[in-house]
């Protein structure tokens, strides 16, 4: 094992307590499939906030939220995209959260680094902290962007298990979920441990879509730990760092208690591509025989198959697609939606063949 996997190999699955900018210079380049970052906000607070009843609410007032300057907060944020750029695999994302008071400098930063968003993900909570002055909406969502290493990465997306998880709607970049609370919300000394935990619900959607059981996935901000519970659960390998002693033990406890999913539960076989099938192929197993006609679904055209695998129309000879695409005016089309062959029970497509071909001479072997 070279010496950069070996590097690589002692962070797996561990939260390292220290500053995440140095940290990440110690990972080997293009190792990490996949970042969720939780950066702080630079809220820009002032003074202390109160209810109607007078009662002090607990907002976000961490020392390790505070920067002098919009020019400190950038350049802080350029040294952590600028090392997670450099750890990130080619194929990799990184998902980003923020509110108004950061997001677009970070999107910026983003795209000045080379990285090429693919959405803005709109999380809405369903159950918001009110604006208690009165003096401007009800601030009720953050935003997550999310990148590609860049332009050309073939990243990883489960698209079709995403529909599925959202009953079978295409899942949409707005996402309803309740804030963190109630049991799931760390506690220290009765309190909330951290004051910007996320709900794990979110993670859960981030990570089951945009990674795979045994990528690697790194929360540079790792709070309490939230990323590293959804990773472990998910059969994920994990890398947290951490610059707070409380928060990094608080993690340590949680993912100590999370029980990982078995394999089997963690297939993505609604993604599985089906192999290529040519149209020659159904002609060389008898399937459609050179001379017969195809017709598209209203019987308006018809053409004869040639034993080339072409197909014959008058005078216009060629593939199942490009005829079809002809037929229609139109630049390309997918001649297997489109033809149709007669058999006893009356026209059947073409494509319902080529699934027939697969289950006999493909998938039973």
């Amino acid at each position: 094992m070279s010496q950069e996997k070996e590097k690589l190999a002692s962070y797996l699955n561990e939260i390292i307590e220290g500053d995440c900018i140095q940290l990440m210079k110690e990972l080997p380049e293009n190792s990490i499939h996949l970042i969720f970052a939780d950066p702080p906000y630079n809220l820009q607070l002032n003074g202390e906030l109160y209810r109607p009843n007078q009662t002090k609410v607990d907002a976000v007032n961490d020392d390790w939220d505070k920067f002098s300057s919009f020019g400190a907060y950038d350049e802080f944020t350029y040294n952590w995209l600028k090392e997670c750029k450099r750890v990130l695999k080619k194929n990799g994302t990184i998902w980003v959260i923020g509110s108004y008071h950061n997001i677009f400098r970070v999107g910026k930063i983003i795209q000045d680094l080379g990285f090429w968003i693919l959405n803005d993900v709109v999380w809405i909570k369903t159950n918001p902290m009110p604006n208690f002055k009165g003096t401007r909406f009800n601030n009720a969502h953050e935003t997550l962007i999310w990148a590609s290493e860049n332009k050309k990465s073939k990243y990883t997306f489960h698209y079709k298990s995403m529909k599925a998880y959202n009953d079978d709607k295409q899942m949409r970049s707005d996402w309803s979920i309740p804030i963190c609370n109630g049991r799931e919300r760390a506690k220290l000394n009765g309190k909330k441990a951290h004051s910007t935990q996320k709900p794990e619900a979110l993670l859960k959607r981030v990570i089951l879509s945009s990674s795979n059981p045994d990528d690697i996935v790194l929360d540079p901000f790792m709070g309490t730990g939230t990323t590293a519970v959804i990773a472990k659960n998910l059969r994920r390998n994990y890398i947290g760092f951490e610059k707070f002693k409380n928060y990094v033990k608080i993690a340590k406890e949680r993912i100590s208690n999370v029980r990982q999913l078995d394999i089997d539960m963690l297939s993505y076989l609604i993604e599985r591509k089906e192999p290529k099938v040519p149209f020659g192929n159904l002609i060389e197993q008898n399937l459609i025989r050179a001379g017969e006609y195809l017709y598209s679904k209203n019987e308006r055209y018809k053409a004869k198959v040639l034993a080339n695998a072409t197909l014959q129309m008058e005078d216009n000879i060629a593939s199942i697609h490009k005829l079809s695409a002809k037929l229609l005016d139109k630049e390309s089309n997918n001649g297997w939606k489109f033809w149709y062959v007669e058999r006893a029970n009356g026209l059947k497509s073409i494509d319902i063949l080529r699934k027939e071909y697969r289950e006999k001479y493909i998938h039973a072997f």
